[in-house]
């Protein structure tokens, strides 16, 4: 059984640093993962990459091959990943063992998890490799300013869930940069009362009825919540990679390690 984290979100919310702290905090504590590069369009890495879109094809080369702009030449990249699932993918896949574990560093474009099949069809192909995939949601921090931003990035995080139909542990990143971390923990445990009467105030009043449905979806059901991400607290990091081991099942399958002990003597 091979493990993986599908790191997706907006673009600029801090995937590759959330991919290089993530790289850096497994190698201090010895534990080995790989961090696989899933933008064609990317150029720096600060973690060593395992695999490799570009090896396959890079934007650089569509743009100027096929005259595209930058997102329909991402598009093209990602298509042409998925029409080669079966070859470059599982060539990949097979250099690693049953139980490696694999993160995804992806691209920004939202097309790509909220309706385009690409990264739906990535992720059948991975289980169907016998990988237990979680989605990791990024989104950052300095965005969730008011209550309209915050209905909004979950909304987004919500689509997400329902194209990739998997595991989700949502983020918000740059933590580290918010100077008034009071305006972000409202929106860590909401009031469904509380958002309601923000959105009412900052809507118009024909949309009442959106904002209470929305509003008891984010409370009632509990289907989109954030864990705050701080990447210069070491305990940050290891609570968010102990959430995101439970949603895939690492370690379960390890087996339980009894200490050895002497008898006490006793009368015999």
């Amino acid at each position: 059984m091979g493990y993986a984290q599908l790191v997706i979100g907006p673009a600029g919310s801090g995937k590759s640093t959330y991919c290089s702290s993530l790289y850096q905090h497994c190698e201090t504590v010895g534990r080995s993962i790989h961090i696989v590069n899933l933008d064609p369009a990317a150029e720096n890495f600060d973690y060593p990459v395992a695999m490799d879109i570009r090896e396959l094809i890079s934007l650089e080369d569509v743009m100027e091959e096929l005259g595209l702009g930058p997102n329909g030449g991402l598009l093209y990249c990602m298509e042409h990943l998925e029409a080669n699932l079966d070859d470059w993918l599982t060539e990949e896949l097979d250099n690693y063992l049953d139980d490696d574990y694999l993160v995804f560093d992806c691209p920004g474009q939202i097309e790509l998890f909220s309706h385009v099949p690409v990264l739906r069809n990535f992720v059948e192909h991975l289980k169907s490799k016998n990988f237990n995939v979680c989605v990791v949601y990024l989104l950052d921090s300095q965005f969730i300013t008011d209550v309209t931003k915050f209905i909004s990035g979950c909304m987004a995080s919500l689509s997400a869930m329902i194209q990739l139909e998997l595991p989700h542990v949502n983020l918000l990143s740059k933590m580290d940069l918010v100077t008034n971390k009071r305006e972000i923990e409202k929106f860590l445990n909401p009031e469904s009362r509380v958002l309601l009467s923000e959105l009412n105030q900052r809507m118009a009043p024909q949309f009442a009825k959106l904002n209470k449905s929305l509003s008891e979806l984010v409370d009632e059901y509990s289907m989109v919540s954030f864990i705050p991400l701080d990447l210069r607290k070491k305990s940050s990091i290891r609570y968010v990679l102990g959430q995101i081991d439970n949603c895939i099942q690492f370690g379960e399958d390890a087996d339980v390690k009894v200490k050895d002990f002497d008898p006490e003597d006793g009368d015999e």
